[in-house]
């Protein structure tokens, strides 16, 4: 069985949720999914593929993934890698994918990621710091697609059975 690690770096628990989903998915496929906070994650033994996820901050991965992605980079290019961030509060991110933002591109780049997506973000209309409570105030919502984000967990689970990592 192939054992997948899902980091992410999150906030407010939006990302960290589709984390969630994500690992939930790929178990139901018959994946052995581990979901973890990249900020807690002290090394890569025992994982086949690496799924590494983060919010988007002014078009800026959360420092945790940027920083397991610097931390891991070596031994991310020996394993099969998977990148998506959140962040969009708009329905929009769902039919058109956003430009990915250079830092992410770059990371894409160094571990010969296979795939990025980008899913919409989720704020709350009580979300706390001054920058959050005002977009908030005008873009309160959950703009997350559960459906679109599973399709993508089961084609990575495909994409496992057909190439499993060596």
């Amino acid at each position: 069985m192939t054992d997948v690690l899902v980091a992410f770096g999150s906030k407010r628990g939006g990302t960290a949720e589709i984390a969630r989903w994500i690992g939930d998915e790929l178990t139901e496929r018959g994946v052995n999914a581990r979901v973890r906070p990249a900020g807690g994650v002290r090394d890569l033994r025992g994982c086949d593929a690496v799924v590494l996820g983060g919010a988007l901050y002014a078009n800026r991965w959360h420092r945790d993934a940027r920083r397991f992605a610097r931390r891991f980079r070596a031994e991310l290019r020996d394993r099969p890698v998977w990148l998506f961030s959140s962040g969009p509060l708009d329905e929009a991110v769902e039919k058109t994918q956003p430009r990915v933002p250079p830092s992410v591109e770059r990371i894409a780049a160094r571990t010969n990621a296979r795939d990025h997506v980008t899913f919409g973000g989720r704020i709350a209309p009580d979300a706390r710091g001054f920058v959050a409570s005002r977009i908030a105030r005008s873009r309160s919502g959950d703009f997350r697609d559960r459906e679109r984000i599973r399709a993508w967990a089961q084609s990575i689970a495909d994409d496992l059975a057909k190439d499993p990592p060596a």
